[in-house]
């Protein structure tokens, strides 16, 4: 593909050779001649100027190696990332049910559908237009589900549970898994509680591989529009997640958790539950939070606090065995003088 057909199809600056002709995409490091890379991150920029690639994507002032072709653009990262697309497109999937789905005949699904291999649709399930179910995916009694809808292999959507549009769930996800309550019985054993709400997913939602999304005991857990779930993800029981918030690997989310809009929990935050991380609020990886976080803070450590008091916090930890000997020197001194 032309690097004037790229540049038109991503809407960016052409600076260079119109002609030439890219073959792939690639990070600076391993490009090669005939490839398109990016530059956001400065610290990448020697790597650049080592860089054998043909053409770079970048801001509209950085600067670009001499003889190296440029893609000027407002965000160099989205437009790599539509890019990929030119050369990668997503594999079709052909409208068709496969001789070993189970698919109830009170099921009613939408045109376009691709039935996998080995998947079951249960009694009154509702799915829109142009589903891809790949293979081994069950959909639970009148789980209700929205156009565009793709689950990977492995993937599960308990019964009731309502999906939006555009909807990805990867490999392994669960949506309405039980809630964890059990209440104590006399005799110390657990009484299992009937998990009776559903799991509700808002419209352009990605969860990926082996996360869970519990049900609520009653009422709903809620999903918003726009939230991404990375691996491994736990969201208890009737908490809220609200639109475009980032949860990274590992994150786990007691019960009743409720988190803003365009927030961004890293990789192994914990939240304690019945607590709130207001709109726009970050937390740092491996951090706890035990309880409310303010809207657009930062918040770091175990217990999570405000980062830079977190920052603070860790410089005194790291000199605390020289507090340490310089307390037991400042305490001998005084015993001195003090006759004993």
């Amino acid at each position: 593909m032309k690097l004037s057909e790229i540049a038109t199809r991503l809407n960016t600056t052409l600076e260079g050779n119109a002609q030439l002709e890219i073959t792939g995409v690639a990070g600076i490091e391993e490009a090669a001649p005939g490839e398109l890379t990016f530059l956001v991150n400065r610290k990448y920029r020697t790597a650049l100027e080592k860089s054998r690639a043909s053409a770079v994507l970048v801001a509209a002032k950085e600067a670009v190696p001499s003889g190296m072709s440029a893609l000027r653009s407002a965000n160099p990262y989205l437009d790599f990332a539509r890019a990929i697309e030119l050369f990668h497109p997503a594999p079709v999937y052909a409208p068709s049910v496969h001789p070993t789905a189970v698919v109830a005949k009170s099921a009613r699904i939408g045109e376009g559908a691709h039935i996998g291999p080995y998947c079951f649709i249960d009694e009154n399930v509702v799915i829109g237009v142009n589903a891809v179910l790949h293979s081994f995916v069950s959909i639970y009694s009148g789980a209700h589900i929205g156009d565009d809808f793709f689950a990977h292999s492995h993937a599960r959507v308990r019964e009731g549970c309502r999906i939006g549009h555009r909807v990805l769930l990867q490999n392994g996800v669960t949506i309405g898994s039980d809630g964890f309550g059990f209440a104590r019985e006399a005799n110390g054993a657990w009484y299992k509680i009937r998990q009776s709400g559903i799991t509700v997913i808002g419209d352009d939602v990605e969860i990926q591989a082996h996360s869970a999304v519990d049900r609520a005991t009653v009422g709903q857990t809620t999903i918003a529009r726009g939230v991404k779930l990375d691996n491994l993800v736990q969201v208890g029981h009737a908490c809220e997640v609200g639109e475009d918030t980032l949860l990274c690997g590992q994150v786990g989310l007691a019960g009743t958790t409720k988190v803003g809009n365009k927030c961004i929990l890293a990789g192994q935050v914990g939240a304690a539950g019945h607590l709130t991380i207001h709109d726009g609020a970050t937390v740092s990886a491996q951090s706890g939070v035990h309880s409310d976080v303010p809207a657009g803070a930062l918040y770091s450590g175990y217990p999570a606090i405000d980062n830079l008091d977190w920052r603070k916090s860790v410089a005194v930890f790291n000199r605390l065995p020289e507090l340490q000997r310089e307390l037991q020197k400042f305490r001998a001194e005084v015993a001195k003088l003090s006759g004993r």
